[in-house]
């Protein structure tokens, strides 16, 4: 941990429900990196924290079209 970590938020299109909620933070928290992944279904947000020396905001981006989502 440390002076790398990166937090954003993301709007992603596409989440409807717990089961899509779920799927998006596993597949985030999978990320070697990632601290946090959290999203709020009704604000439509990925918050995530991570180390910016481990992985990027383009790989979270990928991760999350690759569930079959829209980041926007």
């Amino acid at each position: 941990m440390g002076n790398n970590l990166e937090r954003h938020q993301i709007i992603v299109e596409g989440m409807s429900c717990g089961h899509c909620k779920a799927a998006v933070e596993k597949a985030v928290r999978a990320l070697t990196g990632v601290e946090l992944a959290d999203v709020d279904l009704a604000a439509r947000t990925l918050v995530v924290e991570f180390d910016g020396t481990k992985t990027t905001l383009q790989d979270i981006k990928t991760v999350v079209d690759e569930e079959g989502y829209t980041v926007v």
